[in-house]
């Protein structure tokens, strides 16, 4: 698959963490309408601030190269992050970035610890990691690169991102109120200029820059806007465990949160990727090694303490 899915609009989101039906939160598993496709290309070459380069919409789209708009802002990307190798793998770089950020709908991967990335590669290889939302795009493309990529190319790649340093990428805003969205890109994205709606239970994550991050942009950022207070009600139960309801993060992801050891770091991660994982977590879906502890960790967390712990987690410093 070689085309980037296009923008196409969703219905608003509901203000609850899980659906009526206890579906996943759709909010966080964000799934572009079926039978969308992407605008044309008129062939006008694209830039975007602070960069030299220009591309089409077709090279901007094109799964096995990265359009690396800062070449000069990360080291030298492996082959298999810059190009990938056909028939099957796409390059790393285009979906996480060349920096390693990624975006609300995968991960970021800059500074994991390499071994940790190889693990959880097996992990989708295997079965043992999947999605709540089986039309999870972005989570069956991954699936199916690891069944596809080489062990060593996997271990290229994970070396690569593993060198890179995490930086802000996320701003954290606490509100009552939130722009109005639909889904785009496997995102959310503004659906009318100035339009609001109530925030409820939910993280509204997306773009600070819909047009640069379309282009895929890295240098191009992302805002959440996260319930009124949620910040203080996750740092309660991030650091004390909320009074027995779960496990103080630090003890395993380091008292900064920006991880100890192969336990990888929360701090600054996005919001909407956090949720998912403990959602994933809690239902069964996401498995391998770490994940059986972290079932008891998050088996007594309600819909709002999910929320708030995101919240708190996206707002550190990473």
């Amino acid at each position: 698959m070689r085309n980037f899915i296009a923008i196409l609009l969703l219905a608003c989101l509901t203000g609850t963490v899980a659906g009526a039906d206890n579906s996943p939160p759709p909010w966080a598993f964000a799934v572009n309408p079926p039978g969308t496709q992407p605008a044309p290309d008129d062939g006008t070459l694209r830039r975007v601030p602070a960069s030299s380069v220009a591309f089409t919409l077709t090279q901007i789209r094109d799964l096995f190269t990265v359009p690396d708009w800062h070449p000069d802002d990360h080291p030298q990307m492996p082959e298999i992050v810059k190009h990938g190798a056909k028939p099957g793998v796409f390059a790393c770089g285009y979906c996480h970035l060349p920096n390693g950020l990624g975006r609300p709908e995968n991960s970021s991967l800059a500074g994991l610890p390499a071994a940790y990335i190889v693990q959880q590669v097996a992990d989708f290889r295997s079965g043992a990691r999947k999605s709540s939302e089986p039309a999870s795009l972005p989570v069956n493309l991954m699936i199916a690169v690891a069944k596809a990529v080489s062990d060593a190319d996997l271990k290229a790649a994970a070396e690569y991102f593993s060198t890179l340093r995490p930086k802000p990428w996320i701003r954290v805003i606490e509100t009552n109120n939130v722009p109005q969205t639909h889904v785009a890109g496997w995102m959310l994205v503004a659906s009318e200029a100035g339009a609001t709606e109530p925030v409820g239970q939910r993280i509204i994550e997306m773009p600070e820059d819909l047009e640069r991050t379309e282009l895929r942009d890295a240098a191009s950022g992302f805002v959440a806007f996260v319930p009124a207070g949620s910040i203080r009600k996750g740092e309660a139960l991030v650091t004390t465990g909320g009074a027995g309801k779960t496990t103080p993060c630090a003890i395993c992801h380091g008292a900064d949160l920006r991880g100890l050891g192969p336990v990888p770091a929360l701090a600054g991660r996005s919001p909407s990727y956090v949720v998912r994982q403990l959602y994933d977590m809690r239902h069964g879906v996401r498995n391998g090694p770490w994940s059986e502890l972290m079932m008891a960790v998050v088996a007594k967390l309600s819909e709002e303490d999910i929320v708030s712990i995101a919240a708190y987690t996206a707002s550190r410093a990473p």
